[in-house]
């Protein structure tokens, strides 16, 4: 298959926009790592772990052979875990066209940013970031959303849209892929703080109040790490902020809930299919931000949550003890 949209990862995220370019009218070629999950896709034509009663196009083919999926391809889309892009990416030897990271978050270690990463494994490559408010199940639906391709690339950004876009995904370029990565790995953090608020019982007020301030933590790192104000105020910003920590799919949220009810991190875990990236992103977080003199006391709160170093109550009060000063 030539001038195809080449998705690396199979899971939620990456099975919904292989369903999504198709829609957009493009050739897909979508890869799994594991090459039974490929065969059982490809053969049922359901992702029916991750992301049930959906049913992916005949025309979308799925593989375990990443040299197939990359061979002719228009554009790829990177979409697996940000603590799985490191070795996929070396598993990658090369990407032979311009690329698009799909994931959200901050690797644990590094304290890399995903387009760190990758320029790290593959620094000739033309990349950017798709990120937004969007639930994998509503996208692989065809329900009305909206998005952002941020890159320094115009071409790239010109790209994505176009290969991507439709009447129901709507699709805006920019120029700040630094805030657009900040407002995607934060947002999972600060649910995590939104949901516990909840699951303790706390209140709609204690959670408004998270979110709005959290929205100025994602802005103070954003502008320290070289992104803008204004892109926080977006789609890539606010608006995952809002969809994440409000939403009832919300796996962040959800896990802060169970959180609150004093369930463990532990089981919550053993208990979930996919990956809750705000668990590990949160520490990273955290410490990236005190290279830089940055303070995230709700990110830290969470990151001691998660760490078990605090209990939700133990963290609300820590924050309301906080000095006084204007907003």
């Amino acid at each position: 298959m030539k001038d195809h949209v080449a998705i690396i990862g199979a899971g939620a995220w990456g099975t919904a926009l292989a369903i999504q370019a198709h829609r957009a009218g493009q050739s897909v070629m979508l890869w799994a790592r594991d090459p039974a999950r490929a065969a059982l896709i490809q053969q049922t034509r359901a992702n029916e772990r991750l992301l049930p009663g959906v049913t992916l196009p005949e025309s979308i083919t799925v593989t375990a052979d990443a040299a197939q999926t990359l061979d002719g391809a228009a554009m790829i889309l990177l979409v697996v875990p940000a603590q799985a892009l490191r070795p996929v990416l070396h598993s990658l030897p090369v990407l032979p066209a311009p690329a698009l990271i799909c994931a959200k978050g901050v690797e644990a270690g590094s304290l890399m940013l995903p387009l760190e990463i990758l320029s790290a494994t593959h620094p000739d490559a033309i990349a950017g970031v798709l990120s937004g408010p969007n639930f994998a199940h509503e996208i692989a639906r065809g329900l009305p959303a909206a998005a952002v391709v941020a890159s320094h690339d115009a071409g790239l950004r010109a790209l994505g849209v176009a290969q991507l876009g439709s009447a129901g995904f709507r699709l805006y370029g920019g120029d700040d892929p630094v805030g657009a990565q900040i407002g995607g790995a934060a947002k999972n953090v600060i649910a995590i703080a939104a949901g516990a608020v909840m699951g303790a019982g706390l209140g709609e007020n204690a959670r408004a109040a998270l979110i709005t301030r959290g929205r100025a933590e994602i802005a103070r790192l954003a502008s320290a790490l070289g992104g803008r104000a204004d892109t926080v105020a977006g789609l890539s910003g606010l608006g995952d902020l809002l969809l994440t920590a409000t939403g009832a799919g919300s796996r962040n949220t959800s896990l802060g809930m169970a959180l609150g009810r004093g369930e463990s991190l532990a089981e919550i875990l053993a208990a979930r299919q996919g990956i809750t990236e705000g668990v590990l992103t949160g520490p990273a977080l955290v410490a990236r931000a005190a290279q830089l003199g940055v303070d995230l006391p709700i990110c830290a709160a969470v990151a001691d949550l998660v760490r078990g170093r605090v209990t939700v109550q133990e963290a609300v009060a820590r924050l309301l003890a906080r000095p006084q000063r204007d907003e």
